[in-house]
């Protein structure tokens, strides 16, 4: 592992448990907000109703319910449009992590002179002049912990506008915001929190403080991912993977994800796939790949995930990987590219696509070159 600097910007505020988004009209009310944009999702209606009732007439709420995929540039611009009409004090992201991530930029974007073009990439948005609340109604991209936002651009390609800035003010973690979403939803994102906390332990960039989340994370999830996807109303198990997620989410912004994500993006952008689901698809494979070079960190992964440890390093860490087969089947998942019908002679194009994403794949534990996608991509079609 390389030696780097540790900067984690936290959340001013998180607030996590069962039945706590309730809380959420007591904090607007003590802030004095006026003028509040939801962004979320139409399932959650009661849960804006609710908030409306709560806070009284005195706060004009405006809720929009526009993102129901992963948001391109336009689906922000259009948006954004609408919420500048209001011009609210507060900014409320509630529901996955495409909602919550655009939420986050409306709060950066309004007020500000810069234009988005101007931050997309590391460290370029100058700051956030209104307040950012995040409700997540999922548990998997810890979008409402990280400094990370995504958008699709006109090339089908994923952006990333990665800024202390984008972090929010204050979180409400409520598990049972969770209860009602679909097994094969619970399925994707929860193995894509997973693979969150996996690649930042397993990170060439990876360090002490943040292995206790990743760690932690990955315990949680292994453990209770399977009854979450197969009882949806087992609140101690949404519980606890709504916790491994959050976990998830402090590890993208000092650590970040690597190989599995780099080569996930071609997947969505090329195929549409969700993204929790690409990252399922690929993760034993990259882990295979990976583990000639970060044995031992493999191993501990393995033991995380509830695998006994073996007298050696690579055959503890080869068992993980067929343990994370197991959750994927357990959960539903497919399991290979071919079972999604991706097709093979679209593999070059992918790897070339993926290469593009270095700004993860330097975060390989082992360097990944356009061969080495092809034969990852081929190991996955299989």
């Amino acid at each position: 592992m390389q030696e780097s600097i540790l900067k984690i910007i936290f959340p001013g505020k998180l607030v996590f448990g069962n039945g706590c988004i309730s809380q959420l009209a007591d904090e607007l009310l003590a802030i004095n907000a006026r003028k509040i944009f939801i962004v979320t999702i139409e399932p959650l209606t009661h849960v804006v109703e609710e908030l409306k009732s709560r806070v009284g007439s005195s706060v004009q709420i405006q809720a929009n319910y526009s993102i129901k995929q992963e948001p391109s540039f336009a689906d922000f611009g259009s948006l954004m449009r609408t919420a500048e009409q209001l011009d609210p004090d507060t900014v409320i992201g509630l529901g996955g992590g495409s909602v919550l991530d655009v939420a986050k930029l409306v709060a950066a974007q309004l007020g500000n002179d810069q234009q988005l073009n101007d931050y997309v990439g590391i460290g370029l948005l100058r700051g956030r002049s209104r307040r950012l609340i995040c409700a997540p109604a999922t548990a998997g991209t810890g979008s409402e912990v990280s400094p990370n936002a995504i958008l699709v651009d006109q090339d089908n390609q994923k952006k990333g506008i990665i800024s202390p800035y984008l972090v929010p003010d204050s979180v409400y973690v409520d598990p049972l915001l969770t209860v009602s979403v679909p097994a094969s939803i619970t399925a994707a994102t929860g193995i894509d929190a997973l693979t969150h906390c996996l690649e930042a332990y397993t990170n060439k960039f990876a360090q002490p403080l943040i292995d206790v989340y990743a760690f932690e994370g990955m315990r949680l999830i292994a453990a209770n991912i399977v009854t979450a996807v197969n009882n949806g109303k087992d609140t101690e198990a949404r519980k606890h993977v709504a916790m491994g997620s959050l976990l998830g989410g402090f590890c993208l912004g000092p650590v970040n994800t690597a190989g599995v994500h780099a080569l996930s993006y071609p997947l969505g952008s090329m195929f549409h796939l969700p993204h929790g689901l690409s990252n399922a698809l690929l993760l034993p494979y990259v882990m295979e790949y990976n583990i000639p070079a970060a044995a031992k960190r493999y191993a501990d992964v393995a033991v995380a995930i509830g695998c006994e440890r073996q007298q050696e390093d690579e055959a503890t860490a080869l068992a993980g990987v067929t343990r994370i087969r197991e959750l994927i089947r357990a959960c539903g998942l497919p399991a290979t590219l071919k079972e999604v019908n991706i097709p093979e002679d679209a593999i070059a194009v992918m790897a070339a696509d993926a290469m593009k994403i270095q700004r993860l794949l330097k975060n390989n534990p082992r360097l990944i070159e356009e061969k080495d996608a092809i034969t990852i991509y081929k190991s996955a079609f299989q």
